[in-house]
């Protein structure tokens, strides 16, 4: 798949998401606040912020290593419907500011609608793709991403513009999934598989790789964990893709145990 049809395939799969506000197949009771209590967030994240931020759509939670400063200034690459801008902006204070970057306009209506909703003066949100930041050189603290990097077609290039904007010092905390099994084209080119964060085969070396090229120092897995197949697979999307495009069953649960959400940081040079 060519990297425009890469980022149409996943604009239109997000883009139906927002506008339906339901999540990726998920099994069982399994609803947004559920899920993303089993990937990191606290009861008290998740009440404290609007309704309809939490679409469910994370592999973990990046603010848990965030070490978040009243007064900075962070960014949320691949924002969605606003749970981490919220988060962080409640810990960065009214002196602070964060900023939100999405390329679905579904998800920035969507986000938009929460933070006037709920009052938020703090945070912005704006259409961009996370290769071409609409974001000043050195004037953010923090730049945070939760399951969004993956799906990019230059992930180098998304840690460069990182490193651009970020300040002299500053850091990044990433949420992101690598899979550690080779997966047919059948299924990395269908739109679920793209939402449940399926996308090409990314070891944990060349992930770290990706933000040591483009410039950052100090780079290091924080954590990492089998992802809960179950949040983004469940027996009708195993259904549809073995009946509907020919993808073998045991692909398919193959594909959900081969997922592994890990929490990288780094830094920029600099003071």
């Amino acid at each position: 798949m060519s990297s425009t049809d890469l980022k149409a395939t996943v604009r239109r799969a997000y883009g139906k998401i927002a506008s339906d506000a339901v999540t990726p197949d998920c099994s069982g009771s399994c609803g947004p606040d559920q899920t993303s209590a089993r990937i990191g967030y606290s009861q008290e994240e998740l009440t404290s912020i609007p309704d309809g931020a939490d679409l469910g759509l994370g592999c973990g939670n990046p603010l848990a290593q965030a070490s978040l400063r009243e007064g900075d200034v962070v960014l949320d690459l691949g924002s969605g419907a606003g749970i981490d801008c919220f988060l962080a902006a409640q810990a960065v204070g009214a002196s602070g500011h964060v900023i939100g970057v999405d390329m679905t306009p579904e998800m920035l209506d969507r986000a938009n609608a929460n933070a006037a909703s709920s009052g938020y003066t703090n945070v912005e949100f704006r259409h961009g793709d996370l290769e071409a930041l609409p974001v000043d050189d050195d004037s953010v603290d923090l730049v945070i991403s939760n399951c969004v990097i993956n799906l990019v077609p230059n992930r180098t290039q998304v840690y460069r513009e990182a490193l651009r904007v970020l300040k002299p010092g500053g850091r990044i905390c990433v949420s992101d999934t690598i899979q550690t099994v080779a997966l047919p084209d059948s299924l990395l080119s269908t739109e679920v598989a793209k939402a449940g964060c399926i996308s090409a085969v990314v070891t944990k070396e060349a992930y770290l790789a990706s933000l040591s090229d483009a410039g950052f120092k100090d780079v290091q897995i924080e954590g990492e964990a089998p992802y809960p197949s179950d949040l983004g697979f469940e027996e009708r999307l195993i259904e549809g893709l073995r009946d509907e495009q020919g993808v073998p069953e045991e692909a398919v649960r193959a594909a959900a145990r081969s997922l592994v959400s890990i929490v990288v940081t780094a830094a920029k040079p600099g003071a």
